[in-house]
């Protein structure tokens, strides 16, 4: 017994120690880029007033923890160059080896930014070819929060070799290239990029509540830990499930889902093939049960069968009659099961498909005539009313559910480390919203100027052309969420970069990384690092009618206006007159003019160029290679003007 407070002691003077351990912000790691040329700030934590030295190149800096421990010194700024090392000293010692001095960039967005070299154009060559010891590379993990959080969850810095550059960001290695090829000094590049994300998400709490567009919308997010809102959120999706399904929610039952005889006369029904986001079901992630009733012919018998399912999203078990037929992980998948003979029989029998939707979109989907039982020669079609059932509710946080979920846990974390600026390319998952991106992307913008206290360059992608969805006279919101992103050059010390010519119709991710970094380079060298160059497409001027001609003029023309093949033929104008009616017009390039006609309208009030979101066809560049940009002479109410972002209120 004696050498029990003999032990506690022990225990406590280990605990005291423990609590007294240093540490630095996440970001800080061995082969590092600190930004060249302006104080370098590094913090952390540490024991309450511990003393805090900290030293650098021929640098030494001395402070003290606060009283929450809390501690922050600035370097004096630095030329580029490395490798040194960083040493962060209080009851104990930190050592940060192999960090360079040079320009840091932080590269944010969603998929298009989040896409890797690995996944690009000529990846295996390119790969193959990345010994560039002075390009440096972070993921910043992905992680959802409530609040603002001050470290994210373990990361390193890499060096760029082809045993690493996979992984980077296409966008982000393509850009580092051309700078550190241009400059001579390293590249940081701080991925902090998400595939899918609206911009929503990547504003703070503080940024909302200073726009008079969000400043509602963010009244109703409680201040709570993200604990708390799974709660609230659990709660308000079983009382939703159990409005649609008209009955108590329970998962006691569901193991007898699957059974032939089991009675699902009162479930709710939904259109198979056809995502469940879009019906009855609504929003909604976790598992649900589909049934359906079919009669089987003593003929059908004779013959082979198999179940055909186009896809489901996002993965299955499917049983006949209470039997297991087949299971398949994968929401782009087809299914194709073969039935056992005795399981299907004359008369009624049942099928039961037991759906695990992890996020997104949910259920069968693809042609209808796809959903099929196939006997032999002969089908029979299963698409059209399926009973559905909920078994489960997935209870997680989406980084869409809530605004500021991303900037909370991927770019307070950053707060305030010291970088050059920001390339960003995001916008497919607003484009419902497009109109309102026109307040959402300036916010963002000076949102994050605003935490940084810094006016640092903001350089963009502007939508790449995808689909054909849309075109001036039913609307088309792929070329206004494009306007918006034009509209926000308003905002002092942007840049934007034209990709309606390499980008893939059939394909939200065009795989052509490699131009769209190089075009971001030109702004940055030449905006920013004195390399003084053409770096953007003709934007236009203005437009008149004369002799039954229309002449459009255009700015930022460089050596002259041309077309890829040399044609002075050039496409994608239309005009609009009284009716407000677009036409297609023939353009003709002459003396770094376009010259319009039009047979449907005699006198053109309205032009407009490149407005579909399939725009690879539109043909008028510069010499230099850079694509015009969209545009409209007219300011007619668009399809999203009325289209805004709001959450669900937790209660």
């Amino acid at each position: 017994m004696k050498t029990l407070p003999f032990f506690l002691a022990l225990l406590l003077c280990f605990l005291n120690k423990t609590q007294a351990q240093i540490s630095v912000a996440s970001i800080f790691s061995d082969n590092m880029v600190l930004q060249r040329n302006v104080k370098i700030p590094v913090w952390g934590s540490a024991k309450a007033n511990d003393k805090i030295t900290v030293t650098f190149h021929n640098q030494t800096k001395i402070t003290k923890a606060d009283k929450t421990g809390k501690w922050i010194i600035r370097l004096d700024s630095e030329t580029a160059g490395g490798p040194y090392e960083l040493k962060i000293e209080g009851e104990t010692t930190i050592q940060i080896k192999n960090i360079l001095v040079g320009e840091v960039w932080i590269c944010s967005g969603q998929s298009n930014m989040e896409w890797t070299v690995g996944q690009s154009d000529n990846a295996k060559s390119e790969i193959e070819n990345a010994n560039f010891s002075n390009i440096r590379h972070i993921k910043i993990p992905k992680e959802t929060n409530s609040l603002p959080i001050s470290n994210f969850k373990k990361a390193s810095w890499e060096v760029c070799s082809p045993k690493t550059v996979a992984d980077f960001t296409g966008i982000g290695y393509y850009y580092a290239k051309q700078l550190q090829e241009k400059l001579h000094v390293p590249i940081g590049l701080i991925n902090a990029s998400w595939g899918g994300t609206n911009i929503e998400t990547w504003i703070s709490r503080e940024g909302f509540e200073s726009s008079d567009e969000f400043k509602e919308m963010i009244a109703q997010m409680p201040k709570v830990e993200i604990n708390k809102i799974l709660e609230n959120k659990l709660i308000q999706e079983q009382n939703r499930i159990e409005k649609i399904e008209n009955t108590k929610f329970s998962n006691q039952n569901n193991l007898f889902f699957k059974d032939l005889l089991f009675d699902d006369t009162n479930w709710p029904e939904l259109i198979q093939p056809g995502i469940w986001e879009e019906q009855s079901l609504g929003k909604f992630d976790g598992i649900v049960w589909l049934r359906k009733h079919i009669t089987i012919s003593k003929k059908d018998l004779e013959e082979k069968a198999t179940l055909e399912i186009p896809a489901i999203d996002d993965n299955d078990i499917t049983y006949i009659n209470g039997i297991k037929i087949g299971e398949t992980n994968g929401w782009d998948t087809k299914r194709t099961y073969e039935i056992p003979t005795g399981i299907l029989k004359e008369g009624e029998n049942s099928i039961a498909i037991r759906v695990v939707d992890n996020g997104g979109g949910g259920g069968i989907y693809g042609e209808p005539n796809a959903l099929k039982l196939v006997f032999g020669m002969n089908q029979k079609i299963l698409s059209g009313l399926w009973k559905f059932q909920v078994e489960s509710i997935k209870n997680s946080i989406n980084e869409n559910d809530f605004p500021s979920l991303c900037f909370n846990a991927l770019i307070n974390p950053l707060i305030p480390f010291a970088f050059k600026g920001v390339i960003w390319y995001q916008g497919e998952s607003n484009v419902p919203r497009a109109y309102q991106y026109n307040k959402a992307f300036p916010l963002l913008i000076n949102d994050w100027r605003s935490k940084w206290e810094s006016q640092f360059p903001f350089y963009f992608v502007q939508l790449a052309s995808y689909t054909n969805k849309g075109n001036s006279n039913e609307g088309c919101p792929w070329a206004e969420l494009r306007e918006a992103q034009t509209n926000a050059l308003k905002t002092p010390n942007t840049g934007m970069v034209i990709t309606t010519d390499i980008g893939n119709p059939d394909s939200i991710h065009p795989t052509n990384k490699q131009e769209v970094g190089k075009r971001l380079a030109s702004i940055a060298l030449n905006n920013l690092y004195n390399q003084k160059m053409i770096c953007k497409g003709p934007t236009f001027t203005s437009f008149e009618n004369r002799e039954g001609k229309t002449i459009v003029t255009f700015e930022n023309i460089g050596s002259g206006l041309t077309s890829p093949n040399n044609s002075n033929l050039i496409y994608g104008f239309e005009f609009a007159g009284t009716n407000h009616v677009f036409y297609s017009a023939i353009g003709l390039l002459k003396d770094n003019k376009i010259t319009l006609s039009c047979e449907e309208v005699s006198k053109p009030l309205f032009v407009r160029f490149a407005w579909i979101a399939d725009a690879s066809k539109c043909n008028l560049f510069n010499l230099e290679g850079f694509p015009a940009e969209p545009f409209r002479s007219d300011d007619f109410q668009l399809k999203t003007t009325f289209e805004k972002y709001g959450i669900i209120p937790l209660k």
